[in-house]
């Protein structure tokens, strides 16, 4: 069954665009991993390449050009999580006879793997190195941020670290966000400045895809 995406945002496809020194930019959990996860091309499948090279020359583009990049903290619980399953993953296609599934994580990986844990943990940190460089968009997790989610996930089809990130962008007046993500393209209000082609095309055939 196809998706049906509405796009509400403005869409930049970052393949035919130049980043302007004016650019406000959060770079959303995805696109940190392909620019900073040294294994990222091992779970990358065609015609999802487009990842490790479109994302990151549009991140180098950007440092050079002087746009503003700001990060969430948030996004080191969802790189943490993904840099694990694809460890997990390599590993156990390695080794069938202690993992028949390398796609259905087991704990057994995380708690009896002591060697294996450590380079996870090293990997997640190198990572991060990379990321947190750069300045925090502020986020505040409170009674009356928590309420704003939960009234945002009533009208957007996001999942629940980007109610709070698209909180965080709201309070701190950042439009743009570089991602992936299909889901921000349905949230109104913003730019999303993206390679994902199936974005990139219903936004073309909704007259959401925004020329700069």
């Amino acid at each position: 069954m196809t998706t049906n995406y509405i796009i509400q945002a403005d869409i930049v496809d970052i393949t035919n665009d130049t980043p302007k020194a004016e650019d406000i930019f959060l770079i959303d959990t995805n696109v940190w991993y392909w620019i900073t996860y040294t294994r990222a091309s091992q779970s990358t499948r065609p015609p999802a390449s487009y990842q490790i090279t479109s994302y990151p020359a549009y991140y180098n583009s950007a440092l050079a050009g002087g746009a503003k990049i700001f990060q969430s903290g948030l996004s080191l619980a969802e790189l943490a999580h993904l840099i694990e399953k694809v460890e997990f993953g390599i590993f156990a296609r390695a080794n069938p006879t202690d993992f028949r599934d390398p796609n259905w994580f087991d704990k057994r990986y995380r708690h009896s793997f002591p060697v294996e844990r450590s380079r996870v943990v090293a990997e997640i940190e190198a990572a991060w190195a990379l990321i947190k460089d750069k300045p925090a968009l502020p986020i505040t997790i409170d009674d009356q941020s928590t309420e704003a989610a939960l009234n945002r996930l009533q009208t957007e089809r996001v999942d629940g670290y980007d109610l709070f990130i698209l909180e965080s962008m709201r309070t701190n007046r950042v439009k743009q966000v570089i991602t992936d993500d299909r889901d921000f393209a349905t949230v109104p209000g913003l730019q999303v400045f993206t390679a994902n082609r199936s974005v990139i095309n219903a936004a073309r055939n909704q007259d959401k895809l925004l020329t700069r």
